[in-house]
Order: C-alpha cells, then sequence, then structure tokens
C-alpha cells in the first residue's frame, strides 16, 4: 500500500525556512564570537626602528630591555629616551633563514651581574643546532659566554629551531625546540627535535624529569611532539606552563605543558599538507594530548605572555601572542580554569609581523616587528585623560 503524506501548508514551509536561517546565523555568530577583530585599546608610541628581526626582548630593569636582534646581536634599550646600546660578546651565530640570535630571558630575581639565558642556531658542519646559552651583562658587554646544552637537533634544513625560555621560579628553566623540518624525531625520544627541556639553572638534568630512568631517552626532555614552538611562558601565579607553536597549513597549537606528555605531531594534526588538501596525521589519537585551542587558518604565532599589570587590568592572567602571517596582536581570554573562551586580534592597521613581545613594570606592552620596529602600547582611555 502506497502511503500519502499531507503537504506542507506555506505556513509551514515559511517557519522551516525562517528556523533553518535562524539557526545559520545562530552558528554563525557562535563561530564569529570565537574570534574578534576589536577596535584598538591602545595608544601606539614608536620606539626605535630599522633594527633588523627583533626576536626577543626582555626588561632587565624598570627603565632599560635587552633584545635580540636573528642576525646575531644584542642590545639595550633605553625605554625613556630611545636610546640604542649595542652589545659585544655575541658568539658566532648561524643566522641562515629562521635560525640565528633567538631568545633571551632574564630570571624573575635577577640583580645586575647574575646570569641572563640566551638560545641560538649554533654554526655546525652544514648543520646548526639551537643551543642554549648564558652569559652576564657588564656594561656594554656580554661576559663569561656558556653554552649550557647544545642540542641533539642538527639538521640540513634552516628551519623549526624553536626556540623560547621560560623559568618557573623554583630553580628550573624550560626551552623549546622545533622539529627542524624532520617531523618523525618529534617522536623519538632519543633527540630533542621537536621537544621542551627542563633543566637547572646551571645547565643540569633534575633527577625528576620524565624519562630520567627510561633507556634510550634523552634526560632533558620534559615534552615531546611539538612541530616548532616559538612561545613559551610559565606562569608562576597558576602553575601553569603555556606554549604555541606553529602547525602546517592551519593547526596552529596552544598547549597547556606537564610533565611527560606526548602532543602528538606529526602522528596527530589538526593541519593541512602544503603541496595538497591532505590532512596531516589524524586529529586525534589515544594517549596524547589535544591541544586547548586551534587556529585554522594559521596566524604563524610567535611570542607567547601571560599579561600581568596595571595598564590593562582586565587583561590580568590573559594570554597575549603576535602573529607573523595574519599580522596582529592575538589576545586570548582566558576563564577561571585556564580554559580559552575566544580571542581578539589588534594592530592589523599596522601591516606587521609581530615576533616578540614584553612588559614594563607598570604593565606596558612592547612588540617587536620583523621589519626592526619596536613599539610601545599603552591604554588609549589613560592617555585621552
Amino acid at each position: 500500500m502506497t502511503r500519502r503524506f499531507p503537504s506542507l501548508t506555506g505556513e509551514v514551509v515559511m517557519f522551516i525556512m525562517r528556523s533553518l536561517i535562524l539557526c545559520g546565523l545562530m552558528f554563525s555568530l557562535a563561530v564569529q564570537a570565537d574570534s574578534r577583530t576589536e577596535e584598538s585599546p591602545f595608544a601606539i608610541k614608536t620606539m626605535v626602528e630599522n633594527l633588523g628581526v627583533v626576536w626577543a626582548m626582555e626588561a632587565i630593569d624598570q627603565e632599560t630591555f635587552i633584545f635580540t636582534v636573528r642576525s646575531g646581536k644584542a642590545g639595550l634599550l633605553d625605554l625613556n629616551t630611545g636610546k640604542v646600546s649595542w652589545l659585544s660578546g655575541v658568539p658566532e651565530v648561524h643566522a641562515q633563514s629562521q635560525g640565528g640570535l633567538l631568545d633571551v630571558a632574564v630570571p624573575p630575581d635577577y640583580v645586575p651581574g647574575d646570569w641572563i639565558y640566551f638560545t641560538y642556531s649554533k654554526p655546525g658542519l652544514l648543520q646548526a643546532k639551537t643551543t642554549l646559552a648564558r652569559a652576564r651583562l657588564e656594561s656594554y658587554s656580554l661576559t663569561d659566554w656558556q653554552d649550557l646544552l647544545v642540542s641533539d637537533s642538527a639538521s640540513l634544513r634552516n628551519i623549526h629551531f624553536g626556540s623560547r625560555i621560560a623559568f618557573d621560579g623554583k630553580g628550573h628553566l624550560f626551552f623549546s625546540i622545533g622539529d627542524r623540518g624532520m617531523r618523525s624525531p618529534a617522536q623519538d625520544l632519543s633527540n630533542h627535535m621537536g621537544s621542551i627541556l627542563r633543566l637547572r639553572m646551571d645547565g643540569s638534568t633534575p633527577e625528576d624529569n620524565p624519562f630520567v630512568t627510561r633507556r634510550g631517552a634523552l634526560n632533558e626532555i620534559w615534552s615531546y611532539g611539538h612541530r616548532n614552538p616559538q612561545g613559551l611562558y610559565y606562569d608562576r601565579n597558576s602553575d601553569r606552563l603555556w606554549e604555541i607553536e606553529h602547525g602546517p597549513r592551519g593547526g596552529d597549537e596552544i598547549n597547556l605543558i606537564e610533565k611527560g606528555r606526548n602532543y602528538g605531531w606529526p602522528e596527530v594534526s589538526q593541519g593541512k599538507e602544503y603541496f595538497a588538501d591532505i590532512d596531516v596525521g589524524v586529529k586525534y589519537k589515544a594517549g596524547m594530548q589535544e591541544p586547548l585551542k586551534v587556529y585554522i587558518p594559521s596566524i604563524a604565532p610567535s611570542d607567547l605572555i601571560v599579561y600581568s599589570g596595571l595598564e590593562f587590568p582586565q587583561w590580568n592572567g590573559d594570554l597575549l601572542t603576535g602573529a607573523l602571517k595574519l599580522r596582529h596582536l592575538n589576545h586570548i581570554v582566558l576563564d577561571s580554569h585556564g580554559s580559552p573562551l575566544h580571542e581578539n586580534r589588534y594592530l592589523q592597521e599596522l601591516n606587521q609581523r609581530i615576533r616578540s613581545l614584553a612588559l614594563d613594570g607598570s604593565g606596558r606592552i612592547y612588540i617587536g616587528t620583523d621589519s626592526g620596529t619596536i613599539y610601545r602600547l599603552t591604554n588609549n582611555k589613560r592617555e585621552n585623560k
């Protein structure tokens, strides 16, 4: 027997269509709510220009930043006058493609004469290795330069060196190393590629590192399965180690780094191959840590900080990162548990590849760009009072 259904009336059809449109609109708004292009809250001041790629910078006192330029120079920036004083004592670096003089990090309890920490691409025979070093600042010279760890990360490819440094305030430092464009070594604990390492401040290995007792694993490794981590920050207020890394074509990740965890690369990724619309690995795999946030399309992230200060008090505890490809300052709003709620995108009008971020003692934000400019960002509401 053929069953007949009653025909839909015009009112029913219109109700269904309106419902579908409304659902679609609500879905669209929900998607857009995760990424907002906000009106800039900043008054922007150019501090200095034409430096080269400003890879990293950090305060050494209330009036002075130390900064690195990827080509192999380090300098001091006077925050009052904008004057730059170049430093002697920087060793030879492998300044090719993504390699060169990379991070500079000042320990939280720093006093003049203490160690300042660096990462750089150490030259080798046709290859370079991401290296952790330290030196003392005396006047306008870096003295007593010491290589604390020349990592096992040699590659003929001049990409994915990492590399950022973070301190936990408990006598340890972390620093990141990319997969050097080799992919599969990021899953191999017998090398340092695609890893975040944990050391004591003198470069020795803590006995409670996760792989100290595992045969064939390198003792310095804290976490692995990373592609190219160019942002790393230890938030001592929440005791969290934050990391941001480049995915392939899509799939940049923000991760909370935990002891001994595998973050998946290249077996797990949210991105695509560059040569075709093909997934890299799978989206999920049991036993591998999932990211807290994924950027699709890629923004190409750089430095990462947790904001703390009086200039933008409503942002305290939130994440800030620079974007190289999509050229903006990315602000990730977190809930009380550290989960991302949404992001804001600022400074797109500058059209600058933002490479490095720093805060001064008042919470004013400084950004360093690949075009060689350092800007200071203050609260425009304060400026207009």
